[in-house]
């Protein structure tokens, strides 16, 4: 089992989101090859704006360690990322189970690019309901909003 805790906005220090931004990175390059040079530290200049911003943050603990954190505004699951250490332990299916059962999260949007992902939501309940040519910033990545 994993130890789950919502972070209040207030709670927001700069040592976590110094390690969430790490935690996105990793899993970022891990999993966004699609992603050409330069594109992870340009997007990942605005993660801590897109981190603190967001209304309700779940993070994962391991050993007193983030290794996983969600993102969710109202129903909708803004972010989903897992410590390129901790892929495939579960962490993901943990956060999802949490955000849908106490903050009934109902939709989420993911890189076409990714297809472990889009199986990985797929596999959680989520159906495909509308595609966009690029993503949030108009950049060439495509993106599949999913529903359950």
């Amino acid at each position: 089992m994993h130890d789950i805790v919502e972070v209040e906005k207030l709670d927001r220090t700069p040592e976590l989101m110094d390690t969430l931004c790490a935690v996105w990175e990793g899993a970022v390059r891990a999993t966004h090859d699609f992603l050409p040079e330069g594109e992870v530290e340009r997007i990942g200049a605005m993660v801590p704006q897109a981190i603190a911003g967001v209304p309700t943050l779940l993070v994962c603990m391991r050993e007193g360690d983030p290794v996983g954190f969600l993102g969710m505004d109202g129903a909708f699951i803004e972010m989903l990322f897992v410590s390129a250490a901790c892929r495939g332990q579960g962490i993901g299916r943990s956060l999802i189970e949490r955000a849908i059962a106490d903050y009934g999260a109902t939709e989420v949007s993911v890189n076409e690019q990714n297809p472990q992902a889009v199986g990985f939501y797929e596999r959680m309940g989520f159906t495909t309901c509308r595609r966009t040519d690029t993503d949030g910033e108009g950049a060439p990545y495509p993106l599949l909003f999913m529903r359950r």
